[in-house]
C-alpha cells in the first residue's frame, strides 16, 4: 500500500491534499500531483497529523515561510510555546518548527501538533541529546527511536544532517567561525570523537523506510551552512551541497518526498548563484533557506537584513524561507519576537511573488491602493498583513494630532502631510 504523497503521485493518483493545494495556489490538481511525482513539489503531512491543513512548497508556488519556536534549557514553558505557536499562525506563518532543547520535549511537541494546522517539523537530533545528556554518547539505535515517535506521533518533516561527512570536517576548521549549526557542530565532533562517519548518512535508508511508513518529509540540513559574511560560498558549504544532492536521489527512490535546507549568511551578490546551483545539483527539490542574512553587523535587527536577503533568495528560486527573529544571534526569541520576524518574512515572500507574478499575487495590493485613494481607513487595516500594527500606529498618530488641535472629522488625510498637502486629496481636485 502507497502511503506518502510522492509514492501516490508517481502511481497517477490526485489525494485529497494535493486538491486542496492545487485551490490554495490556483493550480490543476494535475500540476500538483505531476510536481509531487517529479519531488519538485512536497506536501508535509504525516498520516497522523489530524489538525493538518495540507500546503505545498516549490519554486512554482506560492513562497512559504517557517517560524521556529522551541524552549530551552535556560526558558520557556509549554505555554508559552503553544502562544508562540498561535502568534506565528496568526500572522501567517506557513509552517512551525519545534526546536526544544530544553526540559518537556515530548509534551511539548505533542501539544503544538494536536494545536496546529499548519505542518510541523523537528530536528531530532535535539530530543536526542536531551536523553542521553552527553552528546559523544549518542548512538544510532537511539536516533532511530526518536525519529520513529516523533513520527508516530504526527511530525510533518525533520531535520536531519546527514550530508555533513568526515572529510568535511577539516575544511571547517579553515572558517572564520567553523560551524553554526547546532546539529552540525554535534555530528562533527562525534565523527571526529569515535573516528566513525555520520550515524544520520550511514543509516539513512532506515531513516527513510521510517518516513515512508509515515509520510514524514525529509528537510536534508545544511551542517555547513555559513555563520558569517566570511564563510560564505566556501567549499565546505558546496561539498555537504554535493552530498544533499545524492539524498534527494535517494529518498524520491524510496517514496519520501526531501527538500534541502540552505544558508545561513550570504551577501546580495552571492545569493542568485547560490539559488541556481542548488537547483542544479539537487534536481530542483524544494530550497528551504534561512534568510539569507546579507550583512553581519546589526544584531537586534536580523530580521531586517535577513528578510532583504531571504527576497533575493526567494525570487531566484527559494520555495521556503526560514524567518530569522530580532532575538537571532542574542536569545530565545519570545512571543513578540515570533510577531516581527513572522511578518518581516511575508513581506519577503509577497514582494517575491508579486515580481514573480505568481496567480493574483498583486490582488492584495491593488485592493489596499484603493481603499487609500478612498481614504477607507477600516478597508486598509483589514488589508495589511499586521492589521493591528498598523491601527495602533493611526491612533497613535491621531492622538498626536488631537493632543495639539481641535479634533477634526474629516479623516481624509494622514497625519504626515496633514488637511492642507495631502497629495492624494490634492490630485483629485486635478
Amino acid at each position: 500500500m502507497k502511503i506518502t504523497q510522492i509514492a501516490r503521485a508517481k502511481s497517477g493518483e490526485i489525494t485529497e491534499a494535493m486538491r486542496k493545494v492545487a485551490e490554495r495556489e490556483k493550480r490543476t490538481p494535475e500540476f500538483i500531483r505531476d510536481g509531487v511525482a517529479d519531488g519538485t513539489i512536497v506536501i508535509p503531512a504525516n498520516i497522523h497529523h489530524k489538525k493538518l491543513e495540507p500546503i505545498g512548497i516549490g519554486r512554482q508556488l506560492y513562497t512559504k515561510i517557517n517560524a521556529n519556536i522551541g524552549n530551552s534549557t535556560l526558558s520557556s514553558c509549554p505555554t508559552k510555546e503553544l502562544v508562540k505557536l498561535s502568534e506565528a499562525v496568526r500572522y501567517g506563518a506557513d509552517t512551525v518548527m519545534d526546536l526544544s532543547t530544553g526540559e518537556n520535549i515530548q509534551q511539548i511537541r505533542r501539544s503544538i501538533i494536536d494545536a496546529s494546522t499548519v505542518p510541523i517539523g523537528t530536528v531530532p537530533v535535539y530530543e536526542t541529546l536531551s536523553r542521553i545528556k552527553n552528546a559523544m554518547d549518542m548512538t544510532p539505535e537511539v536516533i532511530l527511536d526518536v525519529i520513529r515517535e516523533q513520527a508516530e506521533q504526527g511530525v510533518d518533516y525533520i531535520t536531519i544532517h546527514a550530508g555533513l561527512l568526515m572529510e568535511h570536517v577539516p575544511m571547517a576548521k579553515k572558517r572564520l567561525l567553523r560551524i553554526v549549526s547546532r546539529g552540525g557542530s554535534i555530528i562533527a565532533k562525534w565523527m571526529q570523537v569515535h573516528n566513525q562517519e555520520n550515524p544520520f548518512y550511514t543509516h539513512f535508508d532506515e531513516i527513510l523506510k521510517i518516513c515512508a511508513e509515515h509520510d514524514v518529509t525529509l528537510s536534508l540540513g545544511d551542517g555547513m551552512r555559513p555563520g558569517c559574511l566570511a564563510d560564505a560560498s566556501d567549499e565546505a558549504q558546496f561539498a555537504e551541497l554535493r552530498v544533499l544532492a545524492e539524498l534527494v536521489r535517494r529518498s524520491r527512490a524510496a517514496g519520501v518526498q526531501a527538500m534541502v535546507e540552505g544558508p545561513g549568511h550570504i551577501p546580495l551578490d552571492q545569493i542568485e548563484m547560490n539559488m541556481k546551483m542548488e537547483r542544479e545539483l539537487c534536481d530542483d527539490a524544494p530550497f528551504y533557506i534561512l534568510g539569507p542574512v546579507v550583512i553581519d553587523c546589526a544584531p537586534g535587527y536580523d530580521h531586517i537584513t535577513s528578510s532583504i536577503g531571504a527576497t533575493l533568495g526567494a525570487f531566484y528560486g527559494a520555495a521556503m524561507l526560514c524567518y530569522v527573529t530580532p532575538k537571532e544571534h542574542l536569545g530565545l526569541p519570545n512571543a513578540e519576537d515570533v510577531r516581527n520576524g513572522v511578518i518581516a518574512y511575508k513581506i519577503a515572500a509577497h514582494a517575491a511573488d508579486v515580481a514573480l507574478k505568481r496567480p493574483n499575487a498583486r490582488e492584495r495590493d491593488d485592493a489596499i491602493s484603493r481603499a487609500r485613494a478612498e481614504f477607507d481607513w477600516d478597508k486598509q487595516f483589514e488589508l495589511a498583513l499586521d492589521p493591528a500594527r498598523a491601527r495602533q500606529l493611526r491612533d497613535e498618530a491621531i492622538s498626536e494630532k488631537t493632543a495639539q488641535h481641535q479634533p477634526d472629522s474629516d479623516n481624509r488625510f494622514c497625519t504626515m502631510c496633514g488637511p492642507d498637502f495631502c497629495s492624494m486629496r490634492i490630485s483629485k481636485e486635478l
